[in-house]
């Protein structure tokens, strides 16, 4: 049997028995060097939006634990000038922090945590439900399984095992700490969530705000969870990636028995997609340079900064 692949089937790669790795190099030199990527995760910041119970994270230059003579003192903060590079320490409130990936363990006490997430996780194809006007005309609209049909409607049956993505532009109102997580504000209706994971199979769903919905007990979350389903909040930039056609590359970080994970969503567009930058445009190596000296803000967050003379 001859497998003919393209960027877009990658994920059949399994029904191809006779798929050798260079196989994926030549997938990776053919497409993926020119595909479009875009970036849907928010920065961690000291004061962005939170779940209220939780409070805001706060960053420092990492001090010296241990006694090293002649190089640095217990307490001495890592400095470029002194040591050569410098170190940051985060004390972070809770694993529910921004962009995030939500496995059943956050609500369910028998759960999988995040160290139990499968490496099949890292790619997958991404769906973009758009319910933007519905939320410009009622800013707590509710995914619904009529909008997941009109979807279909138009570009096909989901395919399983995606990744769907609910884009609401909430994440534009990032900036807007305090009205970001107050009622009303956009979810995912408990209809709309069964049926895509019943009926359709997917791995799992996101949206843009930090909660799911607004029912008064969080129906959706708490039946996803329990259902040992994971879940992605907080995503940002769904405005910038096409509905259908593209994949999605899921990374974040791997505590032992996280009940939360700090997330990095990427997704990958046809290289004809006019969002994103490609490997060619961008290689990454050598990275770029900084335009002033890297220097601590008042919140303690490396920024360029400007030599006062």
């Amino acid at each position: 049997m001859k497998c003919i692949i393209s960027v877009f089937v990658l994920l059949s790669l399994s029904a191809c028995t006779e798929v050798k790795e260079k196989d994926l190099w030549t997938i990776y030199e053919d497409s993926f060097v020119y595909a479009k990527y875009i970036d849907l995760t928010h920065p961690f910041e000291v004061k962005q939006a939170v779940w209220p119970g939780f409070g805001t994270a706060t960053v420092s230059g990492a001090v010296a634990g241990q006694e090293m003579p002649g190089f640095i003192s217990i307490g001495e903060e890592f400095t470029y000038a002194d040591h050569g590079f410098v170190a940051t320490a985060y004390t972070i409130p809770t694993d529910q922090y921004g962009t995030q990936l939500d496995p059943p363990a956050h609500w369910n006490p028998m759960g999988a945590t995040i160290s139990d997430i499968p490496p099949t996780y890292a790619m997958r194809p991404l769906v973009v439900i758009n319910v933007v006007d519905k939320v410009k005309k009622d800013e707590g609209y509710h995914l619904q399984v009529q909008d997941v049909l009109d979807w279909e409607d138009k570009h096909g049956i989901i395919p399983k095992g995606s990744v769907v993505m609910v884009r609401s532009d909430w994440s534009k109102r990032w900036k807007e700490i305090e009205r970001f997580n107050q009622k009303p504000f956009p979810g995912v209706g408990l209809e709309a969530l069964k049926f895509l994971h019943n009926e359709r199979g997917i791995l799992f769903h996101g949206h843009e705000p930090l909660d799911t919905d607004t029912t008064p007990n969080l129906e959706g979350e708490h039946w996803l969870l329990h259902n040992n389903f994971a879940q992605a909040e907080g995503v940002a930039n769904l405005h910038m990636v096409p509905e259908k056609g593209a994949l999605i590359i899921i990374g974040f970080a791997k505590p032992l028995g996280g009940t939360g994970g700090f997330a990095r969503y990427i997704a990958v567009a046809p290289p004809s997609w006019s969002y994103g930058v490609s490997i060619d445009e961008v290689p990454g190596a050598p990275l770029m340079t900084q335009t002033h000296p890297l220097a601590r803000d008042e919140f303690g967050i490396m920024r360029p900064t400007p030599i006062k003379e």
